[in-house]
């Protein structure tokens, strides 16, 4: 009895005097992911300009998506098994400067063969983004708190998407379509400055109390081991939750890469809206998506509280919530209005983000910490097959049947995932979390 008075006095301690040193951290991380999705997405809000300045048909565009998507698709698990092998400062920082680098090249451009092998180096270094997430949420936070540290770190993968239409629109109107990639890489590599100066490991940082150490530690996870690329892929894939996470992943992806290249060119074409009005909305859907991201780790705590679901079921249910959110899109093949399509649109982005920051949080809290960059690097490997095999197939069918029934898939895309999430993954017997 003394020993558990003694064991709660010392938890009382620790959560007076932790400090908050881990949610700076990941703010720092926020900042670079949407720093990445500026430069990403700043391709999709000049696509029609481009289109008539380089003399690019709709398949030539999609052509270009997909060689970033490709790239992407490939490296994630090279960067995330880098970022394991080297550490995440040091190996999101190498990344970072090449990305940054590359947009800047885009302002050279001369056909859309060149931008589209520029985009897939852009890709293969943005590649990082994703096992980094996955590397920051299980270096600074405990387990209690990855579904909600999940959730904010969500954000800066649609914050940047909802800042790109006015800053890429605002660098274009002074500086025209090669100024604005000039720019957004300017910016990029003002954060790779922030990085290399304040970003530390949570056993190195200066300004880390001993407190909060031990709360950040409380899990008493092993070390992790370093084992050789190919060895890590044999691991990962011989364990059933990797594919509970990767095929919803898979079926989730293609409507995040609809909102990222292609909505603008939707509503240019099929709405009728110039590139101010494309800027006044199309950062909306963005906008839902962080609050869904927000809202995802909030949400486990809900079905935690009501339903006594366990802390993965909590996740898989936040997840599935998600996954019914999603079904808004179908109504998109029906609507006229371009306002009731944004609308619609960004109920999907809500949805998504769910989905996508829960498959984070099932990702720290299924792997060690040796294995989570390289694990959420496969995951996005799967994520990012499905999203350049559907851009190559609205590249090809766009302009003969419409946009309409790709946005009738994407709505059932993801109750499809969410099936094999409860199946491989969904734990069977209730307990405490």
């Amino acid at each position: 009895m003394s020993l558990m008075l003694e064991n709660a006095s010392v938890t009382d301690e620790i959560k007076t005097k932790k400090g908050n040193v881990r949610w700076w951290m990941l703010g720092l991380f926020l900042f670079g992911v949407t720093v990445n999705y500026i430069t990403r997405n700043s391709l999709g809000i000049l696509a029609p300009e481009l289109k008539t300045t380089l003399g690019m048909s709709t398949e030539q565009y999609s052509w270009i998506v997909g060689s970033f998507q490709l790239a992407y698709t490939i490296f994630q698990p090279l960067c995330g098994w880098l970022i394991d092998v080297i550490g995440l400062k040091v190996g999101f920082l190498i990344c970072a400067t090449i990305w940054a680098f590359v947009t800047m090249l885009h302002a050279g451009a001369g056909s859309w063969l060149h931008l589209a092998i520029l985009r897939f180096l852009m890709g293969a270094t943005e590649a990082a983004a994703t096992p980094a997430n996955a590397k920051t949420l299980g270096e600074w936070f405990p387990k209690k708190e990855r579904p909600v540290a999940a959730g904010w770190a969500g954000v800066g993968f649609s914050v940047g998407a909802m800042l790109a239409p006015p800053i890429i629109v605002m660098a274009h109107s002074w500086l025209g379509w090669q100024g604005a990639f000039i720019f957004s890489g300017i910016i990029s590599f003002a954060w790779i400055a922030l990085w290399w100066l304040f970003y530390y490991d949570p056993d190195k940082h200066p300004r880390l109390s001993k407190e909060e150490l031990a709360f950040i530690k409380q899990d008493n996870e092993p070390i992790p081991v370093k084992v050789p690329f190919f060895t890590a892929l044999k691991n990962i894939s011989k364990n059933k939750k990797f594919y509970g996470i990767a095929i919803p992943a898979f079926m989730a992806e293609p409507a995040w890469a609809v909102l990222s290249f292609w909505v603008p060119l939707y509503l240019a074409h099929d709405k009728g809206m110039d590139l101010k009005q494309i800027a006044m909305f199309a950062w909306l859907p963005f906008l839902a998506a962080d609050l869904g991201s927000i809202a995802s780790g909030y949400l486990t705590k809900v079905y935690a509280k009501l339903f006594g679901c366990t802390r993965v079921n909590s996740v898989i249910a936040s997840s599935v919530s998600g996954a019914f959110l999603m079904i808004s899109l179908t109504l998109v093949a029906v609507t006229e209005s371009p306002y009731v399509t944004i609308f619609l649109i960004s109920i999907g982005g809500f949805g998504h983000q769910i989905i996508s920051c829960m498959l984070s949080a099932l990702v720290v809290e299924s792997f060690d910490k040796g294995q989570m960059a390289t694990v959420n690097g496969m995951r996005g490997s799967f994520a990012w097959i499905a999203s350049f095999i559907f851009s190559l197939i609205i590249g090809a069918t766009a302009d003969t049947i419409g946009y309409s029934p790709l946005f009738v898939a994407m709505g059932f895309f993801d109750l499809i995932g969410a099936m094999f999430l409860i199946y491989f993954i969904a734990e069977r017997k209730n307990q405490t979390a």
